[in-house]
């Protein structure tokens, strides 16, 4: 029998949240599925986000049949400028997903570049070898869809985000028709969204954020600053609706929620009666308890609206005593920190800070434990590939489906960069290609290294020392005593600089050639030992 192999790679979204793709090969032809991006850790100072690592895909992108979006969020869309640049394919996504695609590309000015094709839920497109299958799913933002992928090697399905909201405030449910179809014709492999694997029960409808919303506007007597994504086109919809009817005037306050809230107007996602609408500088002008402002920075990024506004950085806005500032989505892990640092800053400024942990203005767009169960009863796959997650969500994934029948050894945890292969309907783990972290820090994507960002963090936390070393050229001897520069070290280390100079004269003399490296340790474990710091050192050489 001829091997019938479907190779599936996942490229980002395995094992952390965010910087999801999924690459498909068959017969040496590819499929890839989004392309998003994810937020730093709190020690990457410096690093704006991160991307996936497709340089393992550059020798064969001329393969490459396809590009298609499950849906419009950064970390399903948010590396594509950055992925068209080198894989120019033909990209497929529904109209509101192109849509924003269409911003972040205008704005790059790779907008002419790209290959967009519109896609329908309901639609099926033959990309290469793979027959793709687009199927409606309920998630936090309209047009979201999941993947039925036919393959000569089989059927899998690929969930992207999703949840069973039955009151979806688009008011159109995930297709439990089409799941159930898949499963009739049999599903080789499930890629299941595990984001809320540990959340147990069902994740509460889009509604109970009107809940939430009706107690804010109904209570709030000054202005109502409303951060959230500025892809959550969801979200937009219920603020100009709960706005409307306590007859406030909105508007969209920064770069990217301007752009987007005008593209689903036109595309008709997003309705607004255009005296509702205002700008920035007329909204300061209006009454206080007449406006409510739409912001970005709701993971507290330093330099959205919300965090610069948190600082008093903001050039024509700034908070006042009586503002309430909601905080309308849940902190990404890693960002925990970011986020309560800007909260407690809004405080300070007298503002009345309304986030999930106190009143239900986010819920999750995302499947939890009752939910995950059911897609697995609905597709009845013979494999489950748990995806977007970290280890402990796809472990927990895996744990929820043993306990609705799938057995241990057919489920398949993998990594970044680890191939799964499905032969003639078997499944075993095959290359693992090599990957690394894509940083991306202002206008530089990847030419950062783990090891440059490891340096910075290791700045910022313990400052640095520059010894300065005068050398006789010829005898390679230190010719007078050491200067030093320091940044971000105590004061007092002076003293302590001092005692290492006799050190310093015995290494340089001993050091054949290898001044700087001996110097550097010596001076690093001389600072250990006496302030329990490690700061970076670096020596500056003069040779007369």
């Amino acid at each position: 029998m001829k091997k019938k192999t479907l190779k599936i790679t996942p490229m980002g979204g395995v094992g952390e949240i965010g910087r999801n793709m999924t690459v498909y090969q068959y017969a040496g032809e590819y499929l890839i599925v989004d392309a998003g991006l994810m937020f730093p850790d709190s020690d990457m100072p410096g690093v704006d986000y991160i991307i996936p690592d497709i340089s393992s895909l550059l020798k064969k992108r001329d393969k490459i049949r396809g590009i298609v979006i499950t849906h419009g969020h950064e970390d399903h869309i948010g590396a594509i400028r950055h992925i068209i640049e080198d894989i120019n394919a033909p990209i497929y996504a529904t109209p509101l997903t192109r849509g924003l695609i269409e911003v972040k590309l205008a704005r790059g000015g790779l907008l002419k570049k790209a290959q967009l094709n519109t896609v329908q839920a309901g639609d099926s497109v033959k990309i290469g070898p793979f027959q793709v299958e687009f199927f409606h799913v309920s998630h936090s933002i309209p047009d979201a869809v999941g993947m039925g992928i036919t393959t000569p090697a089989g059927l899998v399905v690929h969930t992207g985000d999703y949840k069973f909201d039955h009151t979806p405030v688009d008011n159109w449910p995930t297709d439990f028709t089409q799941l159930s179809e898949f499963s009739r014709r049999g599903v080789l492999a499930l890629l299941g969204d595990s984001t809320n694997a540990e959340t147990p029960g069902w994740t509460p409808s889009e509604q109970v954020v009107n809940q939430g919303f009706e107690q804010v506007f109904s209570q709030a007597k000054g202005r109502i600053l409303i951060a959230s994504f500025a892809s959550l086109i969801s979200r937009m919809q219920q603020v100009v609706n709960i706005a409307q009817k306590y007859n406030r005037k909105i508007a969209f306050v920064g770069t990217s929620m301007i752009d987007n809230a005008k593209m689903a107007r036109k595309l008709g996602y997003l309705e607004v009666p255009e005296e509702m609408v205002v700008f920035l500088d007329q909204a300061l002008n209006l009454p206080k308890d007449k406006v409510v402002l739409m912001i970005t920075g709701s993971q507290g990024e330093p330099n959205s609206i919300l965090g610069r506004l948190s600082t008093g950085r903001h050039r024509q806005l700034s908070i006042e005593t009586g503002d309430t500032v909601v905080l309308s989505s849940q902190a990404i892990p890693g960002n925990e920190e970011l986020v309560y640092r800007t909260i407690n800053r809004l405080f300070e400024y007298g503002a009345d800070v309304i986030y999930e942990n106190i009143a239900p203005v986010h819920v999750s767009g995302h499947a939890s434990q009752e939910e995950l169960k059911l897609m697995i009863n609905l597709v009845k796959p013979k494999y489950l590939v748990p995806v977007h997650g970290e280890l402990r969500h796809l472990k927990r994934h895996a744990y929820l489906a043993q306990q609705v029948g799938i057995p241990a050894e057919n489920i398949l945890i993998s990594s970044n960069g680890q191939t799964i292969e499905f032969t003639n309907g078997e499944a075993s783990f095959g290359e693992k290609i090599p990957y690394q972290a894509v940083f991306v820090s202002g206008s530089s994507v990847g030419d950062l290294s783990q090891a440059d960002v490891r340096e910075r963090d290791t700045l910022a936390k313990e400052g640095m020392v520059v010894v300065n070393l005068v050398v006789d050229k010829l005898h390679h001897r230190v010719l007078r005593k050491p200067t030093y520069i320091t940044q971000g070290f105590p004061a007092e280390v002076d003293e302590v600089l001092d005692k290492a100079s006799d050190r310093i004269f015995k290494v340089a003399s001993k050091a054949n050639g290898n001044l700087n490296e001996k110097v550097v340790e010596e001076l690093r474990s001389h600072l250990r030992s006496q302030t329990g710091n490690t700061p970076s050192v670096f020596v500056n050489v003069t040779e007369i």
